[in-house]
């Protein structure tokens, strides 16, 4: 089946997400992690990408840029392959590194992108790994100091400066991002796009919800992409149940 075109941004910025191969661990220690971000830097200036914000997790890559020249494919495919080819080498791994083609959400307004830097710096949290200020490897530390990797100017004039940043990072307005990375959400994602879009709720509790809460849930999951089918899997709520409640 031929692969779906990616979505293009009329505003030059993505929220992109680059996986570990078979959620396969790309980064064993610290001087991983600092070759990513130096090999990084030096192809978003190669390619004109701002790199707003940035966070690196085990195994996937959360990253927020911005593409006035259209060169993301270009950026993204020579950063993987360079840092593939660092970590087999260093490694001894045989084969792909990270998983086919990276997934891009385009950013449409300007609390989206609020929101897209607020879900990167969280990533940590959610994962149960660290609080967003405790943890090292994102940028939220750049907002509060100097920048290095990221471009830290634009978003620091929308919220205000450093002191604005750090309430903005507390804001429950910006807890709702869009993560979406096609029209439908993939199966791997669907679980974690589901808790975003309920606030960190586990799906499977909209079964003990009240009717009304749970329809508009359900329409809320829906709108964020993700298709019945994911739905009844991942709350325990029938397929007709779903298709009635949702259905435009």
């Amino acid at each position: 089946m031929p692969r779906t075109s990616r979505e293009y941004s009329e505003s030059g910025y993505y929220h992109v997400v680059l996986r570990g191969n078979g959620k396969q661990l790309i980064f064993e220690d610290d001087s991983d992690r600092l070759v990513f971000l130096k090999q990084l830097k030096a192809k978003s200036a190669t390619d004109g990408v701002r790199i707003i914000a940035w966070c690196l997790m085990s195994n996937h890559v959360h990253l927020l840029v911005d593409d006035p020249k259209d060169s993301l494919s270009h950026f993204m495919h020579a950063i993987s392959t360079a840092y593939a080819r660092y970590f087999n080498e260093k490694s001894g791994h045989v084969g792909s590194v990270f998983q086919g083609r990276f997934t891009s959400v385009p950013i449409t307004s300007d609390g989206q992108l609020l929101q897209a830097v607020r879900y990167i710096h969280d990533n940590p949290a959610k994962a149960g790994v660290g609080s967003a200020d405790a943890y090292r490897w994102s940028s939220y530390g750049e907002y509060l100091s100097c920048a290095g990797v990221a471009d830290t100017e634009t978003v620091l004039d929308m919220v205000g400066g450093v002191e604005g940043f750090l309430r903005f990072s507390e804001d429950g307005r910006f807890d709702s991002c869009c993560y979406r990375t096609t029209k439908r959400v993939s199966d791997e994602d669907s679980l974690e796009v589901a808790r975003y879009t309920l606030g960190d709720m586990d799906p499977a509790k909209l079964k003990e919800m009240g009717k009304m809460q749970r329809n508009e849930a359900l329409r809320s999951l829906r709108a964020a992409g993700i298709t019945v089918k994911q739905l009844e899997r991942l709350t325990g709520i029938g397929h007709n149940t779903i298709s009635r409640v949702t259905k435009d």
